[in-house]
């Protein structure tokens, strides 16, 4: 596959192994069977969930949270939910802005504040940030991280943000600290010696930026991006704007996944095995659904649906 001659453009190892593709593609579960690829092969590996409907946890038949818990041998998985990190990151920068700003304007600033978590963007600088605090924890803790990421435009935008934000923090930096001179001024001059405290919200914007660049530089040295898709139209096309993208932002790509193909000899078998489980679920469907509409849609081979079917799958695609 011509995606394999630039699959390996940094020198070290891709400890970061990045999913993505249009939504539906299987991403989570291709993620999950190459985290367990890894830690067969041997390396301690983390797999990081953003699914809010907590498939990987169903996969892996293991209960998850935000923090790591085993989930086999050298296997580690969490789940990330982007509207509780929003909350709680919007909840830190209120907490900074309390320290740094008057009385008089903090009501304002809470309605502001409460209209930000469902801002466009915050789940994603939440999620970012998660991500980079996160990617410290590997090599230490993590050989490998595996992220089952978002659908491919979003992921691509918190690729690109940590120069944006970098640039944004410093800038905001330097704006505070002439400020705080100023006020270092007036107060000398006004003789009310005050103690030089340390403005925690430069030192917190300070470290976000810090992050962030080491992040920015992982991302190109030790990262991979996996482009998931199908043997559709659509599919297809997300995916070379994908590749071109990753390109732009310089990111390596490594294998393409192309999922879900039905076997060259769809035999009577293959269709007897796909039918007699779907009548089941069928009947199931109807009989709950029965107050609406349905719209059957056909589609292709066994589901997915827990641990052995997911090491089957793991199986299948080869060892690392």
């Amino acid at each position: 596959m011509s995606a394999h001659a630039h699959q390996h453009d940094h020198d070290g190892p891709a400890r970061f192994v990045l999913f993505g593709g249009k939504g539906g593609v299987g991403k989570t579960t291709l993620a999950a069977a190459h985290a367990i690829r890894l830690a067969v092969a041997g390396h301690r590996t983390l797999l990081v969930s953003t699914d809010p409907a907590h498939s990987v946890a169903d996969l892996l038949e293991t209960p998850l949270g935000p923090e790591a818990k085993p989930a086999g041998e050298r296997l580690w998985a969490l789940e990330i939910d982007p509207e509780k990190d929003a909350e709680a990151y919007v909840e830190s920068i209120r907490e900074d802005a309390r320290e740094a700003v008057s009385k008089a304007v903090l009501p304002a600033l809470d309605r502001h504040l409460k209209l930000a978590v469902q801002a466009p963007g915050t789940a994603e600088s939440a999620l970012f940030d998660r991500f980079t605090q996160l990617m410290e924890r590997c090599p230490a803790e993590y050989d490998r991280i595996v992220f089952d990421t978002a659908p491919s435009g979003h992921t691509l935008r918190l690729l690109t943000l940590p120069s944006m934000l970098g640039a944004w923090v410093e800038g905001l930096a330097s704006q505070r600290a002439k400020v705080n001179k100023l006020q270092g001024m007036w107060r000398s001059m006004a003789g009310v010696a005050e103690p030089e405290r340390e403005d925690r919200v430069l030192v917190r914007l300070r470290r976000r930026a810090e992050r962030f660049a080491a992040a920015r530089k992982r991302l190109h040295e030790e990262t991979l991006f996996h482009p998931v898709m199908l043997a559709e139209r659509l599919p297809i096309e997300e995916t070379v704007r994908v590749i071109a993208q990753l390109g732009e932002a310089g990111i390596p790509v490594g294998d393409v996944f192309v999922n879900r193909l039905w076997p060259a000899d769809a035999t009577s078998a293959f269709m007897a095995e796909r039918v007699a489980q779907q009548s089941d679920y069928l009947e199931e469907i109807r009989r709950r659904f029965i107050d609406y509409d349905l719209i059957e849609v056909a589609q292709s081979a066994r589901d997915i649906d827990g641990r052995a079917a997911l090491d089957a799958l793991a199986e299948r695609l080869g060892p690392l």
